[in-house]
């Protein structure tokens, strides 16, 4: 059972990331504040969830949701800037695109870089514990994994569709045998040692 708030009476806005280890795409992060008693049976950390059961939550937390905003930074921006602070920078554009302004953010993991003039509390699996985070988690997941399906047309041979860039077995073979395109993030190590990968 997902929590409704960390402090009563509190306006909060729970933040989440998708894309963080992919190879390639940006990282999209979410904002959402919730309003008070939303209650969902199927909403829960984006990860432990169906595919069909997000795309059905997201246009529910979209319409019911007091605030919401997503936010992309793309690949060359994390390559330049490392994928710590590209995350930090996209959830920091989340808050500064909420329709309302939080009191606090519910941050899901243990790391952020404290946004102004807002307090914060970082909580590790927090999109499993506040309903807020976990709404966060499915908009960020819904919008990234749209992005990737869209640039899958225009790259087929990575099977984005199915990996949606993350480091499967099929995609770090599609990147040896291919190379990389404009959208792989360069700054990562994204094969192993020349040879090593069966083709």
């Amino acid at each position: 059972m997902l929590l409704p708030f960390f402090q009563p009476e509190t306006v909060e806005a729970g933040i989440d990331e998708a894309g963080r280890g992919c190879y390639a795409g940006p990282v999209f992060a979410a904002a959402v504040i919730l309003p008070a008693g939303f209650c969902h049976p199927l909403l829960n950390d984006s990860k432990q969830l169906k595919e069909t059961d997000r795309n059905l939550l997201r246009p529910i937390i979209e319409r019911e949701a007091v605030g919401w905003h997503v936010q992309a930074v793309d690949e060359a921006t994390i390559d330049r800037i490392n994928i710590l602070q590209a995350t930090y920078q996209a959830m920091h554009g989340a808050v500064a695109g909420l329709q309302t302004k939080p009191q606090l953010l519910l941050v899901d993991g243990n790391r952020f870089r404290p946004y102004a003039g807002i307090a914060h509390q970082c909580v590790v699996k927090g999109d499993a514990t506040y309903a807020s985070i976990a709404a966060a988690s499915v908009l960020a997941k819904t919008h990234r994994d749209e992005y990737m399906y869209r640039l899958h047309e225009q790259y087929p041979q990575y099977g984005w569709l199915q990996n949606k860039g993350y480091g499967t077995l099929q995609h770090r073979q599609a990147i040896a045998r291919y190379g990389l395109c404009p959208h792989h993030r360069k700054s990562f190590r994204l094969l192993p040692v020349q040879g090593s990968l069966p083709l």
